[in-house]
């Protein structure tokens, strides 16, 4: 392993200080903190620590040191901190000290084996000891593991529950690298159609596992893979049963299509699969060979997670997994009920704030929870949450059952067979593939995964019990090879759907196309058997829309001419969508929250239809006419509902890829039908501004919109000046806008009016990873600046920094090289066509997330907050805050 010696010099010469310094902070007591809108009965929180942005960064991560002290971590490189925490309770102190070693950017803290372990985005691991025995961490050591960069790469880092090794977490962008050994036999797309990249680009070319769990020693020398499929797991934290939890994120450009994996909470165990996959190809929760969530949650920015062991709280918050969200501000208390050998969760809103963009948390040894808010350049604070209420606090058992203790225990004893060879394991795991448990059933196919297939293929076509024989075949169709296709096939042809409960019949379908994927394709014998059987499936007599999608998956595949026809009826005969279980009153918490979960709340999209007609776009059987009228009116009438930043732009593919799909009579006979934009065009009057405008510096802009002057704002000349401006070229809010940049619907919640004004004025301070411009050369040697986008049909799309110059579209062929730079694809100096009353009103249209009836388009000035603690809004948010 590799000391620090160069590293720091590096570091030191970029900016970063090296040796130690400290700073003492005493708050203001007293009154209730004006960005907190909601606390729990009972629970206080209490401002420790605000950050000085500019010395000590924005803070992302939290660790705790054996002697209490608090560690944290700026994302960018202004080093790692200990934070003495001091006073009393009603006034706490925190001193802060600069670490003196060159580590910054950890995503990830954890004290552990004497050390202070740090997972530096872009970077790897690093173990950070003290030396000198001054009980301060002073020489790091870099131990690698994965260098995945930016927002999607490396992140959390804790001990295990038995204290002999670490639990290690990487987003979907982090490459593994090598490991030493697996729990999961092997991974694949498993993807029985094609897939549609992100319309617009996110996570292009990123194949499976996706984001990781691995299990490592204390030298990271030996590093096991745990479990894989996530889309961006940020925290982990083990319960009082020792089993371990994340939460992971969702891809709100998704939204409203039918392949949107809302933000959830999931039980990590050994050999576990969570199925994510780029753009389209994400797989339902239901899949045989993928586990599901505890429970969703809904829209979100997942980071930190924590367990409440250890803190001064009533029981039942003693109990909760701590699940942060950045985006919408607040920490929900997610309480676990044991089902089975896995958990059922109920989420509680436990603290809210605007704005309130939290990263990490943790229990301190004084029993109360610290946290930190931050993240993308944005101001830091420590908090901490203290329980006043008159429940009692003394350490109280989990609550857990014989039946689900005894559950897991055999989970556990079956899980100690993956990743290895053993004699006796089929014969004990064999019995619980019939298991109604997803979580038991899984972990004894993984164990026989494990085991030499002539081992154990005889038993699996010989299996009666219709669950344990599919399972069989889906770990047969995992680890055999072609030449077991035709047993595999044969063994499922030998069941009857008829027979099969709804979760049989889904998991036979999914165990067919496995078997085609992994195996080969069916003989036209079989062939014919197979579609014999499944046209008996759809329509599903009990309209199970997942079988019907299931089932035309599979028929699709085989190019079945009757899937065309049965497909277009449950689209023209639709019932009405239902919405998403997101609670109305969670979404409207904060004025700013709108955008497009609640309107998909209010008018969900036809998303069952969606992914029929996403399925059928490259199917060439079974068409008439009058069927491809039908299909593309029923895009146009799904383009007319609102979803995601990426939906719109999905719809205009599927459409695009179906059109190549049809005949030249096709085309000609649905031209009208399919010239169409599918984005959605302001229906208003955009005016210019009418100035004078001025070079707008951040001081003055500040000054401007003091909060004393945010009220009785014009919210139809801060929409248009939205657009007039340029900013809604690139930046949607609320349903209108372009999709080149980050969605702003949102923005007030992460930061405030200052903050706001600084991205404004100055767009290269902070850029996340995405919104970086490119330098794309070409091969006829032009070279263009902007963000590239790359688009379904082979070309790529540069858009300018200017948003009065037009994007470039090219053939991607044409496209010698791309070179990211530094610098945002934002241009500076938007605002400076614009008078104090036109930045007063734009400024009120961004944070009210364009809601007309916000605060600010009001007469009346906001009511003064509360008291201190219970529940309740919060006042204005003050400028400066």
């Amino acid at each position: 392993m590799k000391r620090f010696t160069l590293m720091a010099l590096l570091m030191a010469a970029a900016g970063v200080m090296v040796s130690g310094r400290s700073a003492t902070q005493t708050p203001t007591a007293g009154g209730r903190l004006p960005e907190i809108e909601l606390v729990l009965p009972g629970f206080e929180v209490q401002l420790v620590y605000e950050v000085p942005l500019n010395e000590q960064g924005s803070w992302v991560s939290l660790g705790i040191g054996p002697d209490g002290s608090l560690y944290a971590s700026d994302q960018g490189k202004t080093g790692t901190y200990r934070i003495r925490v001091g006073g009393t309770l009603d006034a706490p102190t925190a001193e802060v000290t600069r670490l003196p070693v060159a580590v910054s950017g950890a995503q990830g803290l954890v004290w552990a084996f004497d050390s202070l372990y740090a997972n530096v985005n872009g970077t790897g691991l690093y173990r950070i000891r003290d030396t000198d025995g001054d009980n301060v961490p002073d020489t790091a050591e870099f131990l690698g593991v994965s260098d995945g960069g930016g927002e999607h790469g490396v992140h959390d880092v804790i001990l295990t529950e038995d204290g002999k090794g670490l639990y290690y977490a990487a987003g979907n962008h982090s490459p593994m690298g090598e490991f030493t050994s697996s729990t999961i036999t092997n991974w694949k797309e498993d993807l029985l159609l094609p897939r549609e990249w992100d319309a617009r680009g996110h996570a292009r070319g990123i194949l499976a596992p996706g984001g990781f769990v691995l299990r490592l020693n204390p030298d990271a020398t030996e590093r096991r893979v745990i479990s894989v499929g996530f889309r961006n797991e940020y925290g982990l934290a083990l319960n009082a049963h020792d089993e371990l939890f994340t939460y992971d994120s969702d891809m709100e450009w998704d939204m409203g299509a039918p392949w949107y994996r809302p933000t959830r909470i999931v039980h990590i165990t050994s050999g576990s699969e969570f199925g994510w996959r780029s753009g389209t190809g994400k797989w339902p929760a239901y899949y045989e060979d993928s586990l599901p969530g505890i429970v969703d949650i809904g829209p979100g920015s997942p980071t930190g997670v924590i367990s409440g062991i250890g803190a001064k709280f009533p029981a039942k918050y003693q109990h909760a997994i701590y699940a942060l969200d950045w985006t919408f501000g607040t920490i929900f208390a997610v309480h676990l009920t044991p089902s089975g050998a896995s958990y059922k969760g109920e989420v509680e809103e436990f603290v809210t704030g605007v704005p309130l963009a939290v990263t990490d948390a943790v229990i301190g040894q004084d029993g109360h929870m610290y946290f930190a808010v931050g993240g993308r350049g944005g101001e830091s604070k420590l908090y901490r949450v203290v329980y006043r209420g008159n429940e009692p606090t003394d350490p109280a058992p989990a609550p857990d059952t014989p039946e689900a203790r005894q559950a897991r225990q055999l989970r556990k004893q079956l899980e100690s067979f993956h990743g290895r060879q053993d004699p006796k394991a089929v014969d004990t795991a064999w019995p619980h593939l019939s298991s109604s448990d997803r979580f038991l059933r899984w972990a004894a196919r993984v164990a026989i995964e494990w085991q030499p297939v002539e081992s154990w293929i005889q038993r699996a076509i010989a299996e009666t019990n219709p669950t344990a024989r599919i399972a069989a075949i889906v770990a047969l169709a995992r680890n055999g090879t072609a030449a077991h296709r035709e047993a595999a096939t044969r063994a499922l042809l030998d069941l009857n759907p008829a027979q099969l409960n709804a979760d049989q019949k889904l998991a036979l379908l999914r165990a067919y196309s496995l078997v085609f994927m992994r195996l080969g394709e069916p003989t036209s014998t079989e062939r014919e058997r197979i579609v014999a059987a499944l046209h008996g499936m759809l329509p599903d007599p009990q309209r199970d829309n997942r079988i019907n999608i299931e089932t035309a998956r599979n028929l699709i595949y085989l190019k079945d001419d009757q899937v065309t026809a049965k497909l277009m009826a449950l689209i023209r005969d639709r019932q009405p969508p239902q919405p998403p279980g997101w609670s109305p009153a969670r979404l409207k918490r904060s004025e700013r929250y709108g955008g497009e979960p609640l309107a998909l709340v209010a008018n969900p999209t036809p998303a069952t239809e969606i992914e029929y007609a996403f399925m059928l776009r490259t199917h060439r059987e079974g068409w008439t006419t009058e069927l491809r009228r039908q299909y593309f009116q029923f895009l146009n009438e799904a383009a007319e509902y609102r979803g995601g930043a990426s939906y719109s732009l999905m719809l205009e593919d599927v459409r695009a890829e179906a059109l190549r799909n049809s005949t030249p009579e096709e085309r000609e006979a649905v031209a009208d039908l399919t010239g169409r934009s599918y984005a959605a065009a302001p229906d208003f009057e955009i005016r210019p501004p009418e100035g004078p405008g001025r070079e707008w510096t951040l001081p003055e802009a500040v000054k401007t919109v003091a909060a004393a002057s945010m009220t009785n704002r014009n919210f139809e000349r801060g929409r248009s000046l939205f657009f007039s401006t340029g900013c809604g070229a690139c930046h949607r809010l609320n349903q209108y806008g372009g999709d080149v940049g980050p969605d702003l619907t949102t923005v007030a919640s992460r930061f405030n009016a200052n903050r706001i004004l600084e991205k404004i004025i100055d767009p290269n301070l902070v850029v996340a990873d995405q919104y970086l411009s490119s330098e794309v050369r070409l091969t006829d040697g032009r070279v263009l600046m902007g963000l590239p986008v790359d688009n379904a049909d082979g070309t790529l799309t540069v858009h300018p920094r200017d948003p009065n110059q037009q994007a470039t579209t090219v053939q991607r062929s044409q496209v010698q090289s791309i070179q990211r730079t530094t610098v945002s694809v934002m241009p500076p100096g938007l605002i400076n066509a614009l008078n104090p009353d036109e930045l007063r009103d734009l400024m009120a249209y961004l944070q009210s997330g364009g809601n007309p009836q916000h605060r600010f388009f009001q007469d009346a000035p906001p009511p003064a907050p509360g008291g201190r603690g219970g529940r309740g809004r919060a006042g204005g948010m003050p400028a400066g805050q």
